[in-house]
């Protein structure tokens, strides 16, 4: 899996336009969210196939400025605080979170500045908490 960031003009009809060429594609869109910056929107989605979704995405066009690697983490639901548990452990690694957002198995969708750092304390963390 990988993040797809995407920049889209904050106007009715692009997030539509985003969704039908993925899905005409055949391209499933597992996780990830929109938010509205002045004249833009940056999203970031999560997918299986980030290059062939890049490609279909820039033929209508859209904007795909990055393909992320991304941390899945999952986390207790059970037990309050994970999110800041877990994120505290990446800063206190020095590794600085990018982007956050959950997908649509509740798991913890990170882009990270430091991926093999992160997934080192990925996955300690499961060790320790699972």
């Amino acid at each position: 899996m990988k993040d797809l960031e995407i920049i889209l003009d904050n106007q009715p009809g692009t997030l539509a336009l985003l969704g039908e060429t993925l899905g005409k594609n055949k391209i499933s869109l597992e996780g990830g969210g929109v938010f509205q910056h002045g004249d833009i929107c940056i999203a970031h989605f999560l997918v299986e196939e980030a290059e062939r979704a890049k490609e279909v995405l820039e033929q209508v066009p859209i904007r795909v400025v990055n393909i992320n690697d991304v941390v899945i983490q999952k986390l207790r639901q059970d037990v309050p605080g994970q999110l800041g548990l877990f994120c505290r452990r990446l800063a206190n690694a020095g590794v600085n979170i990018l982007t956050q957002y959950s997908d649509h198995a509740n798991q913890l969708i990170v882009v990270v500045d430091d991926h093999e750092k992160a997934i080192q304390v990925s996955a300690a963390w499961m060790q320790e908490w699972w």
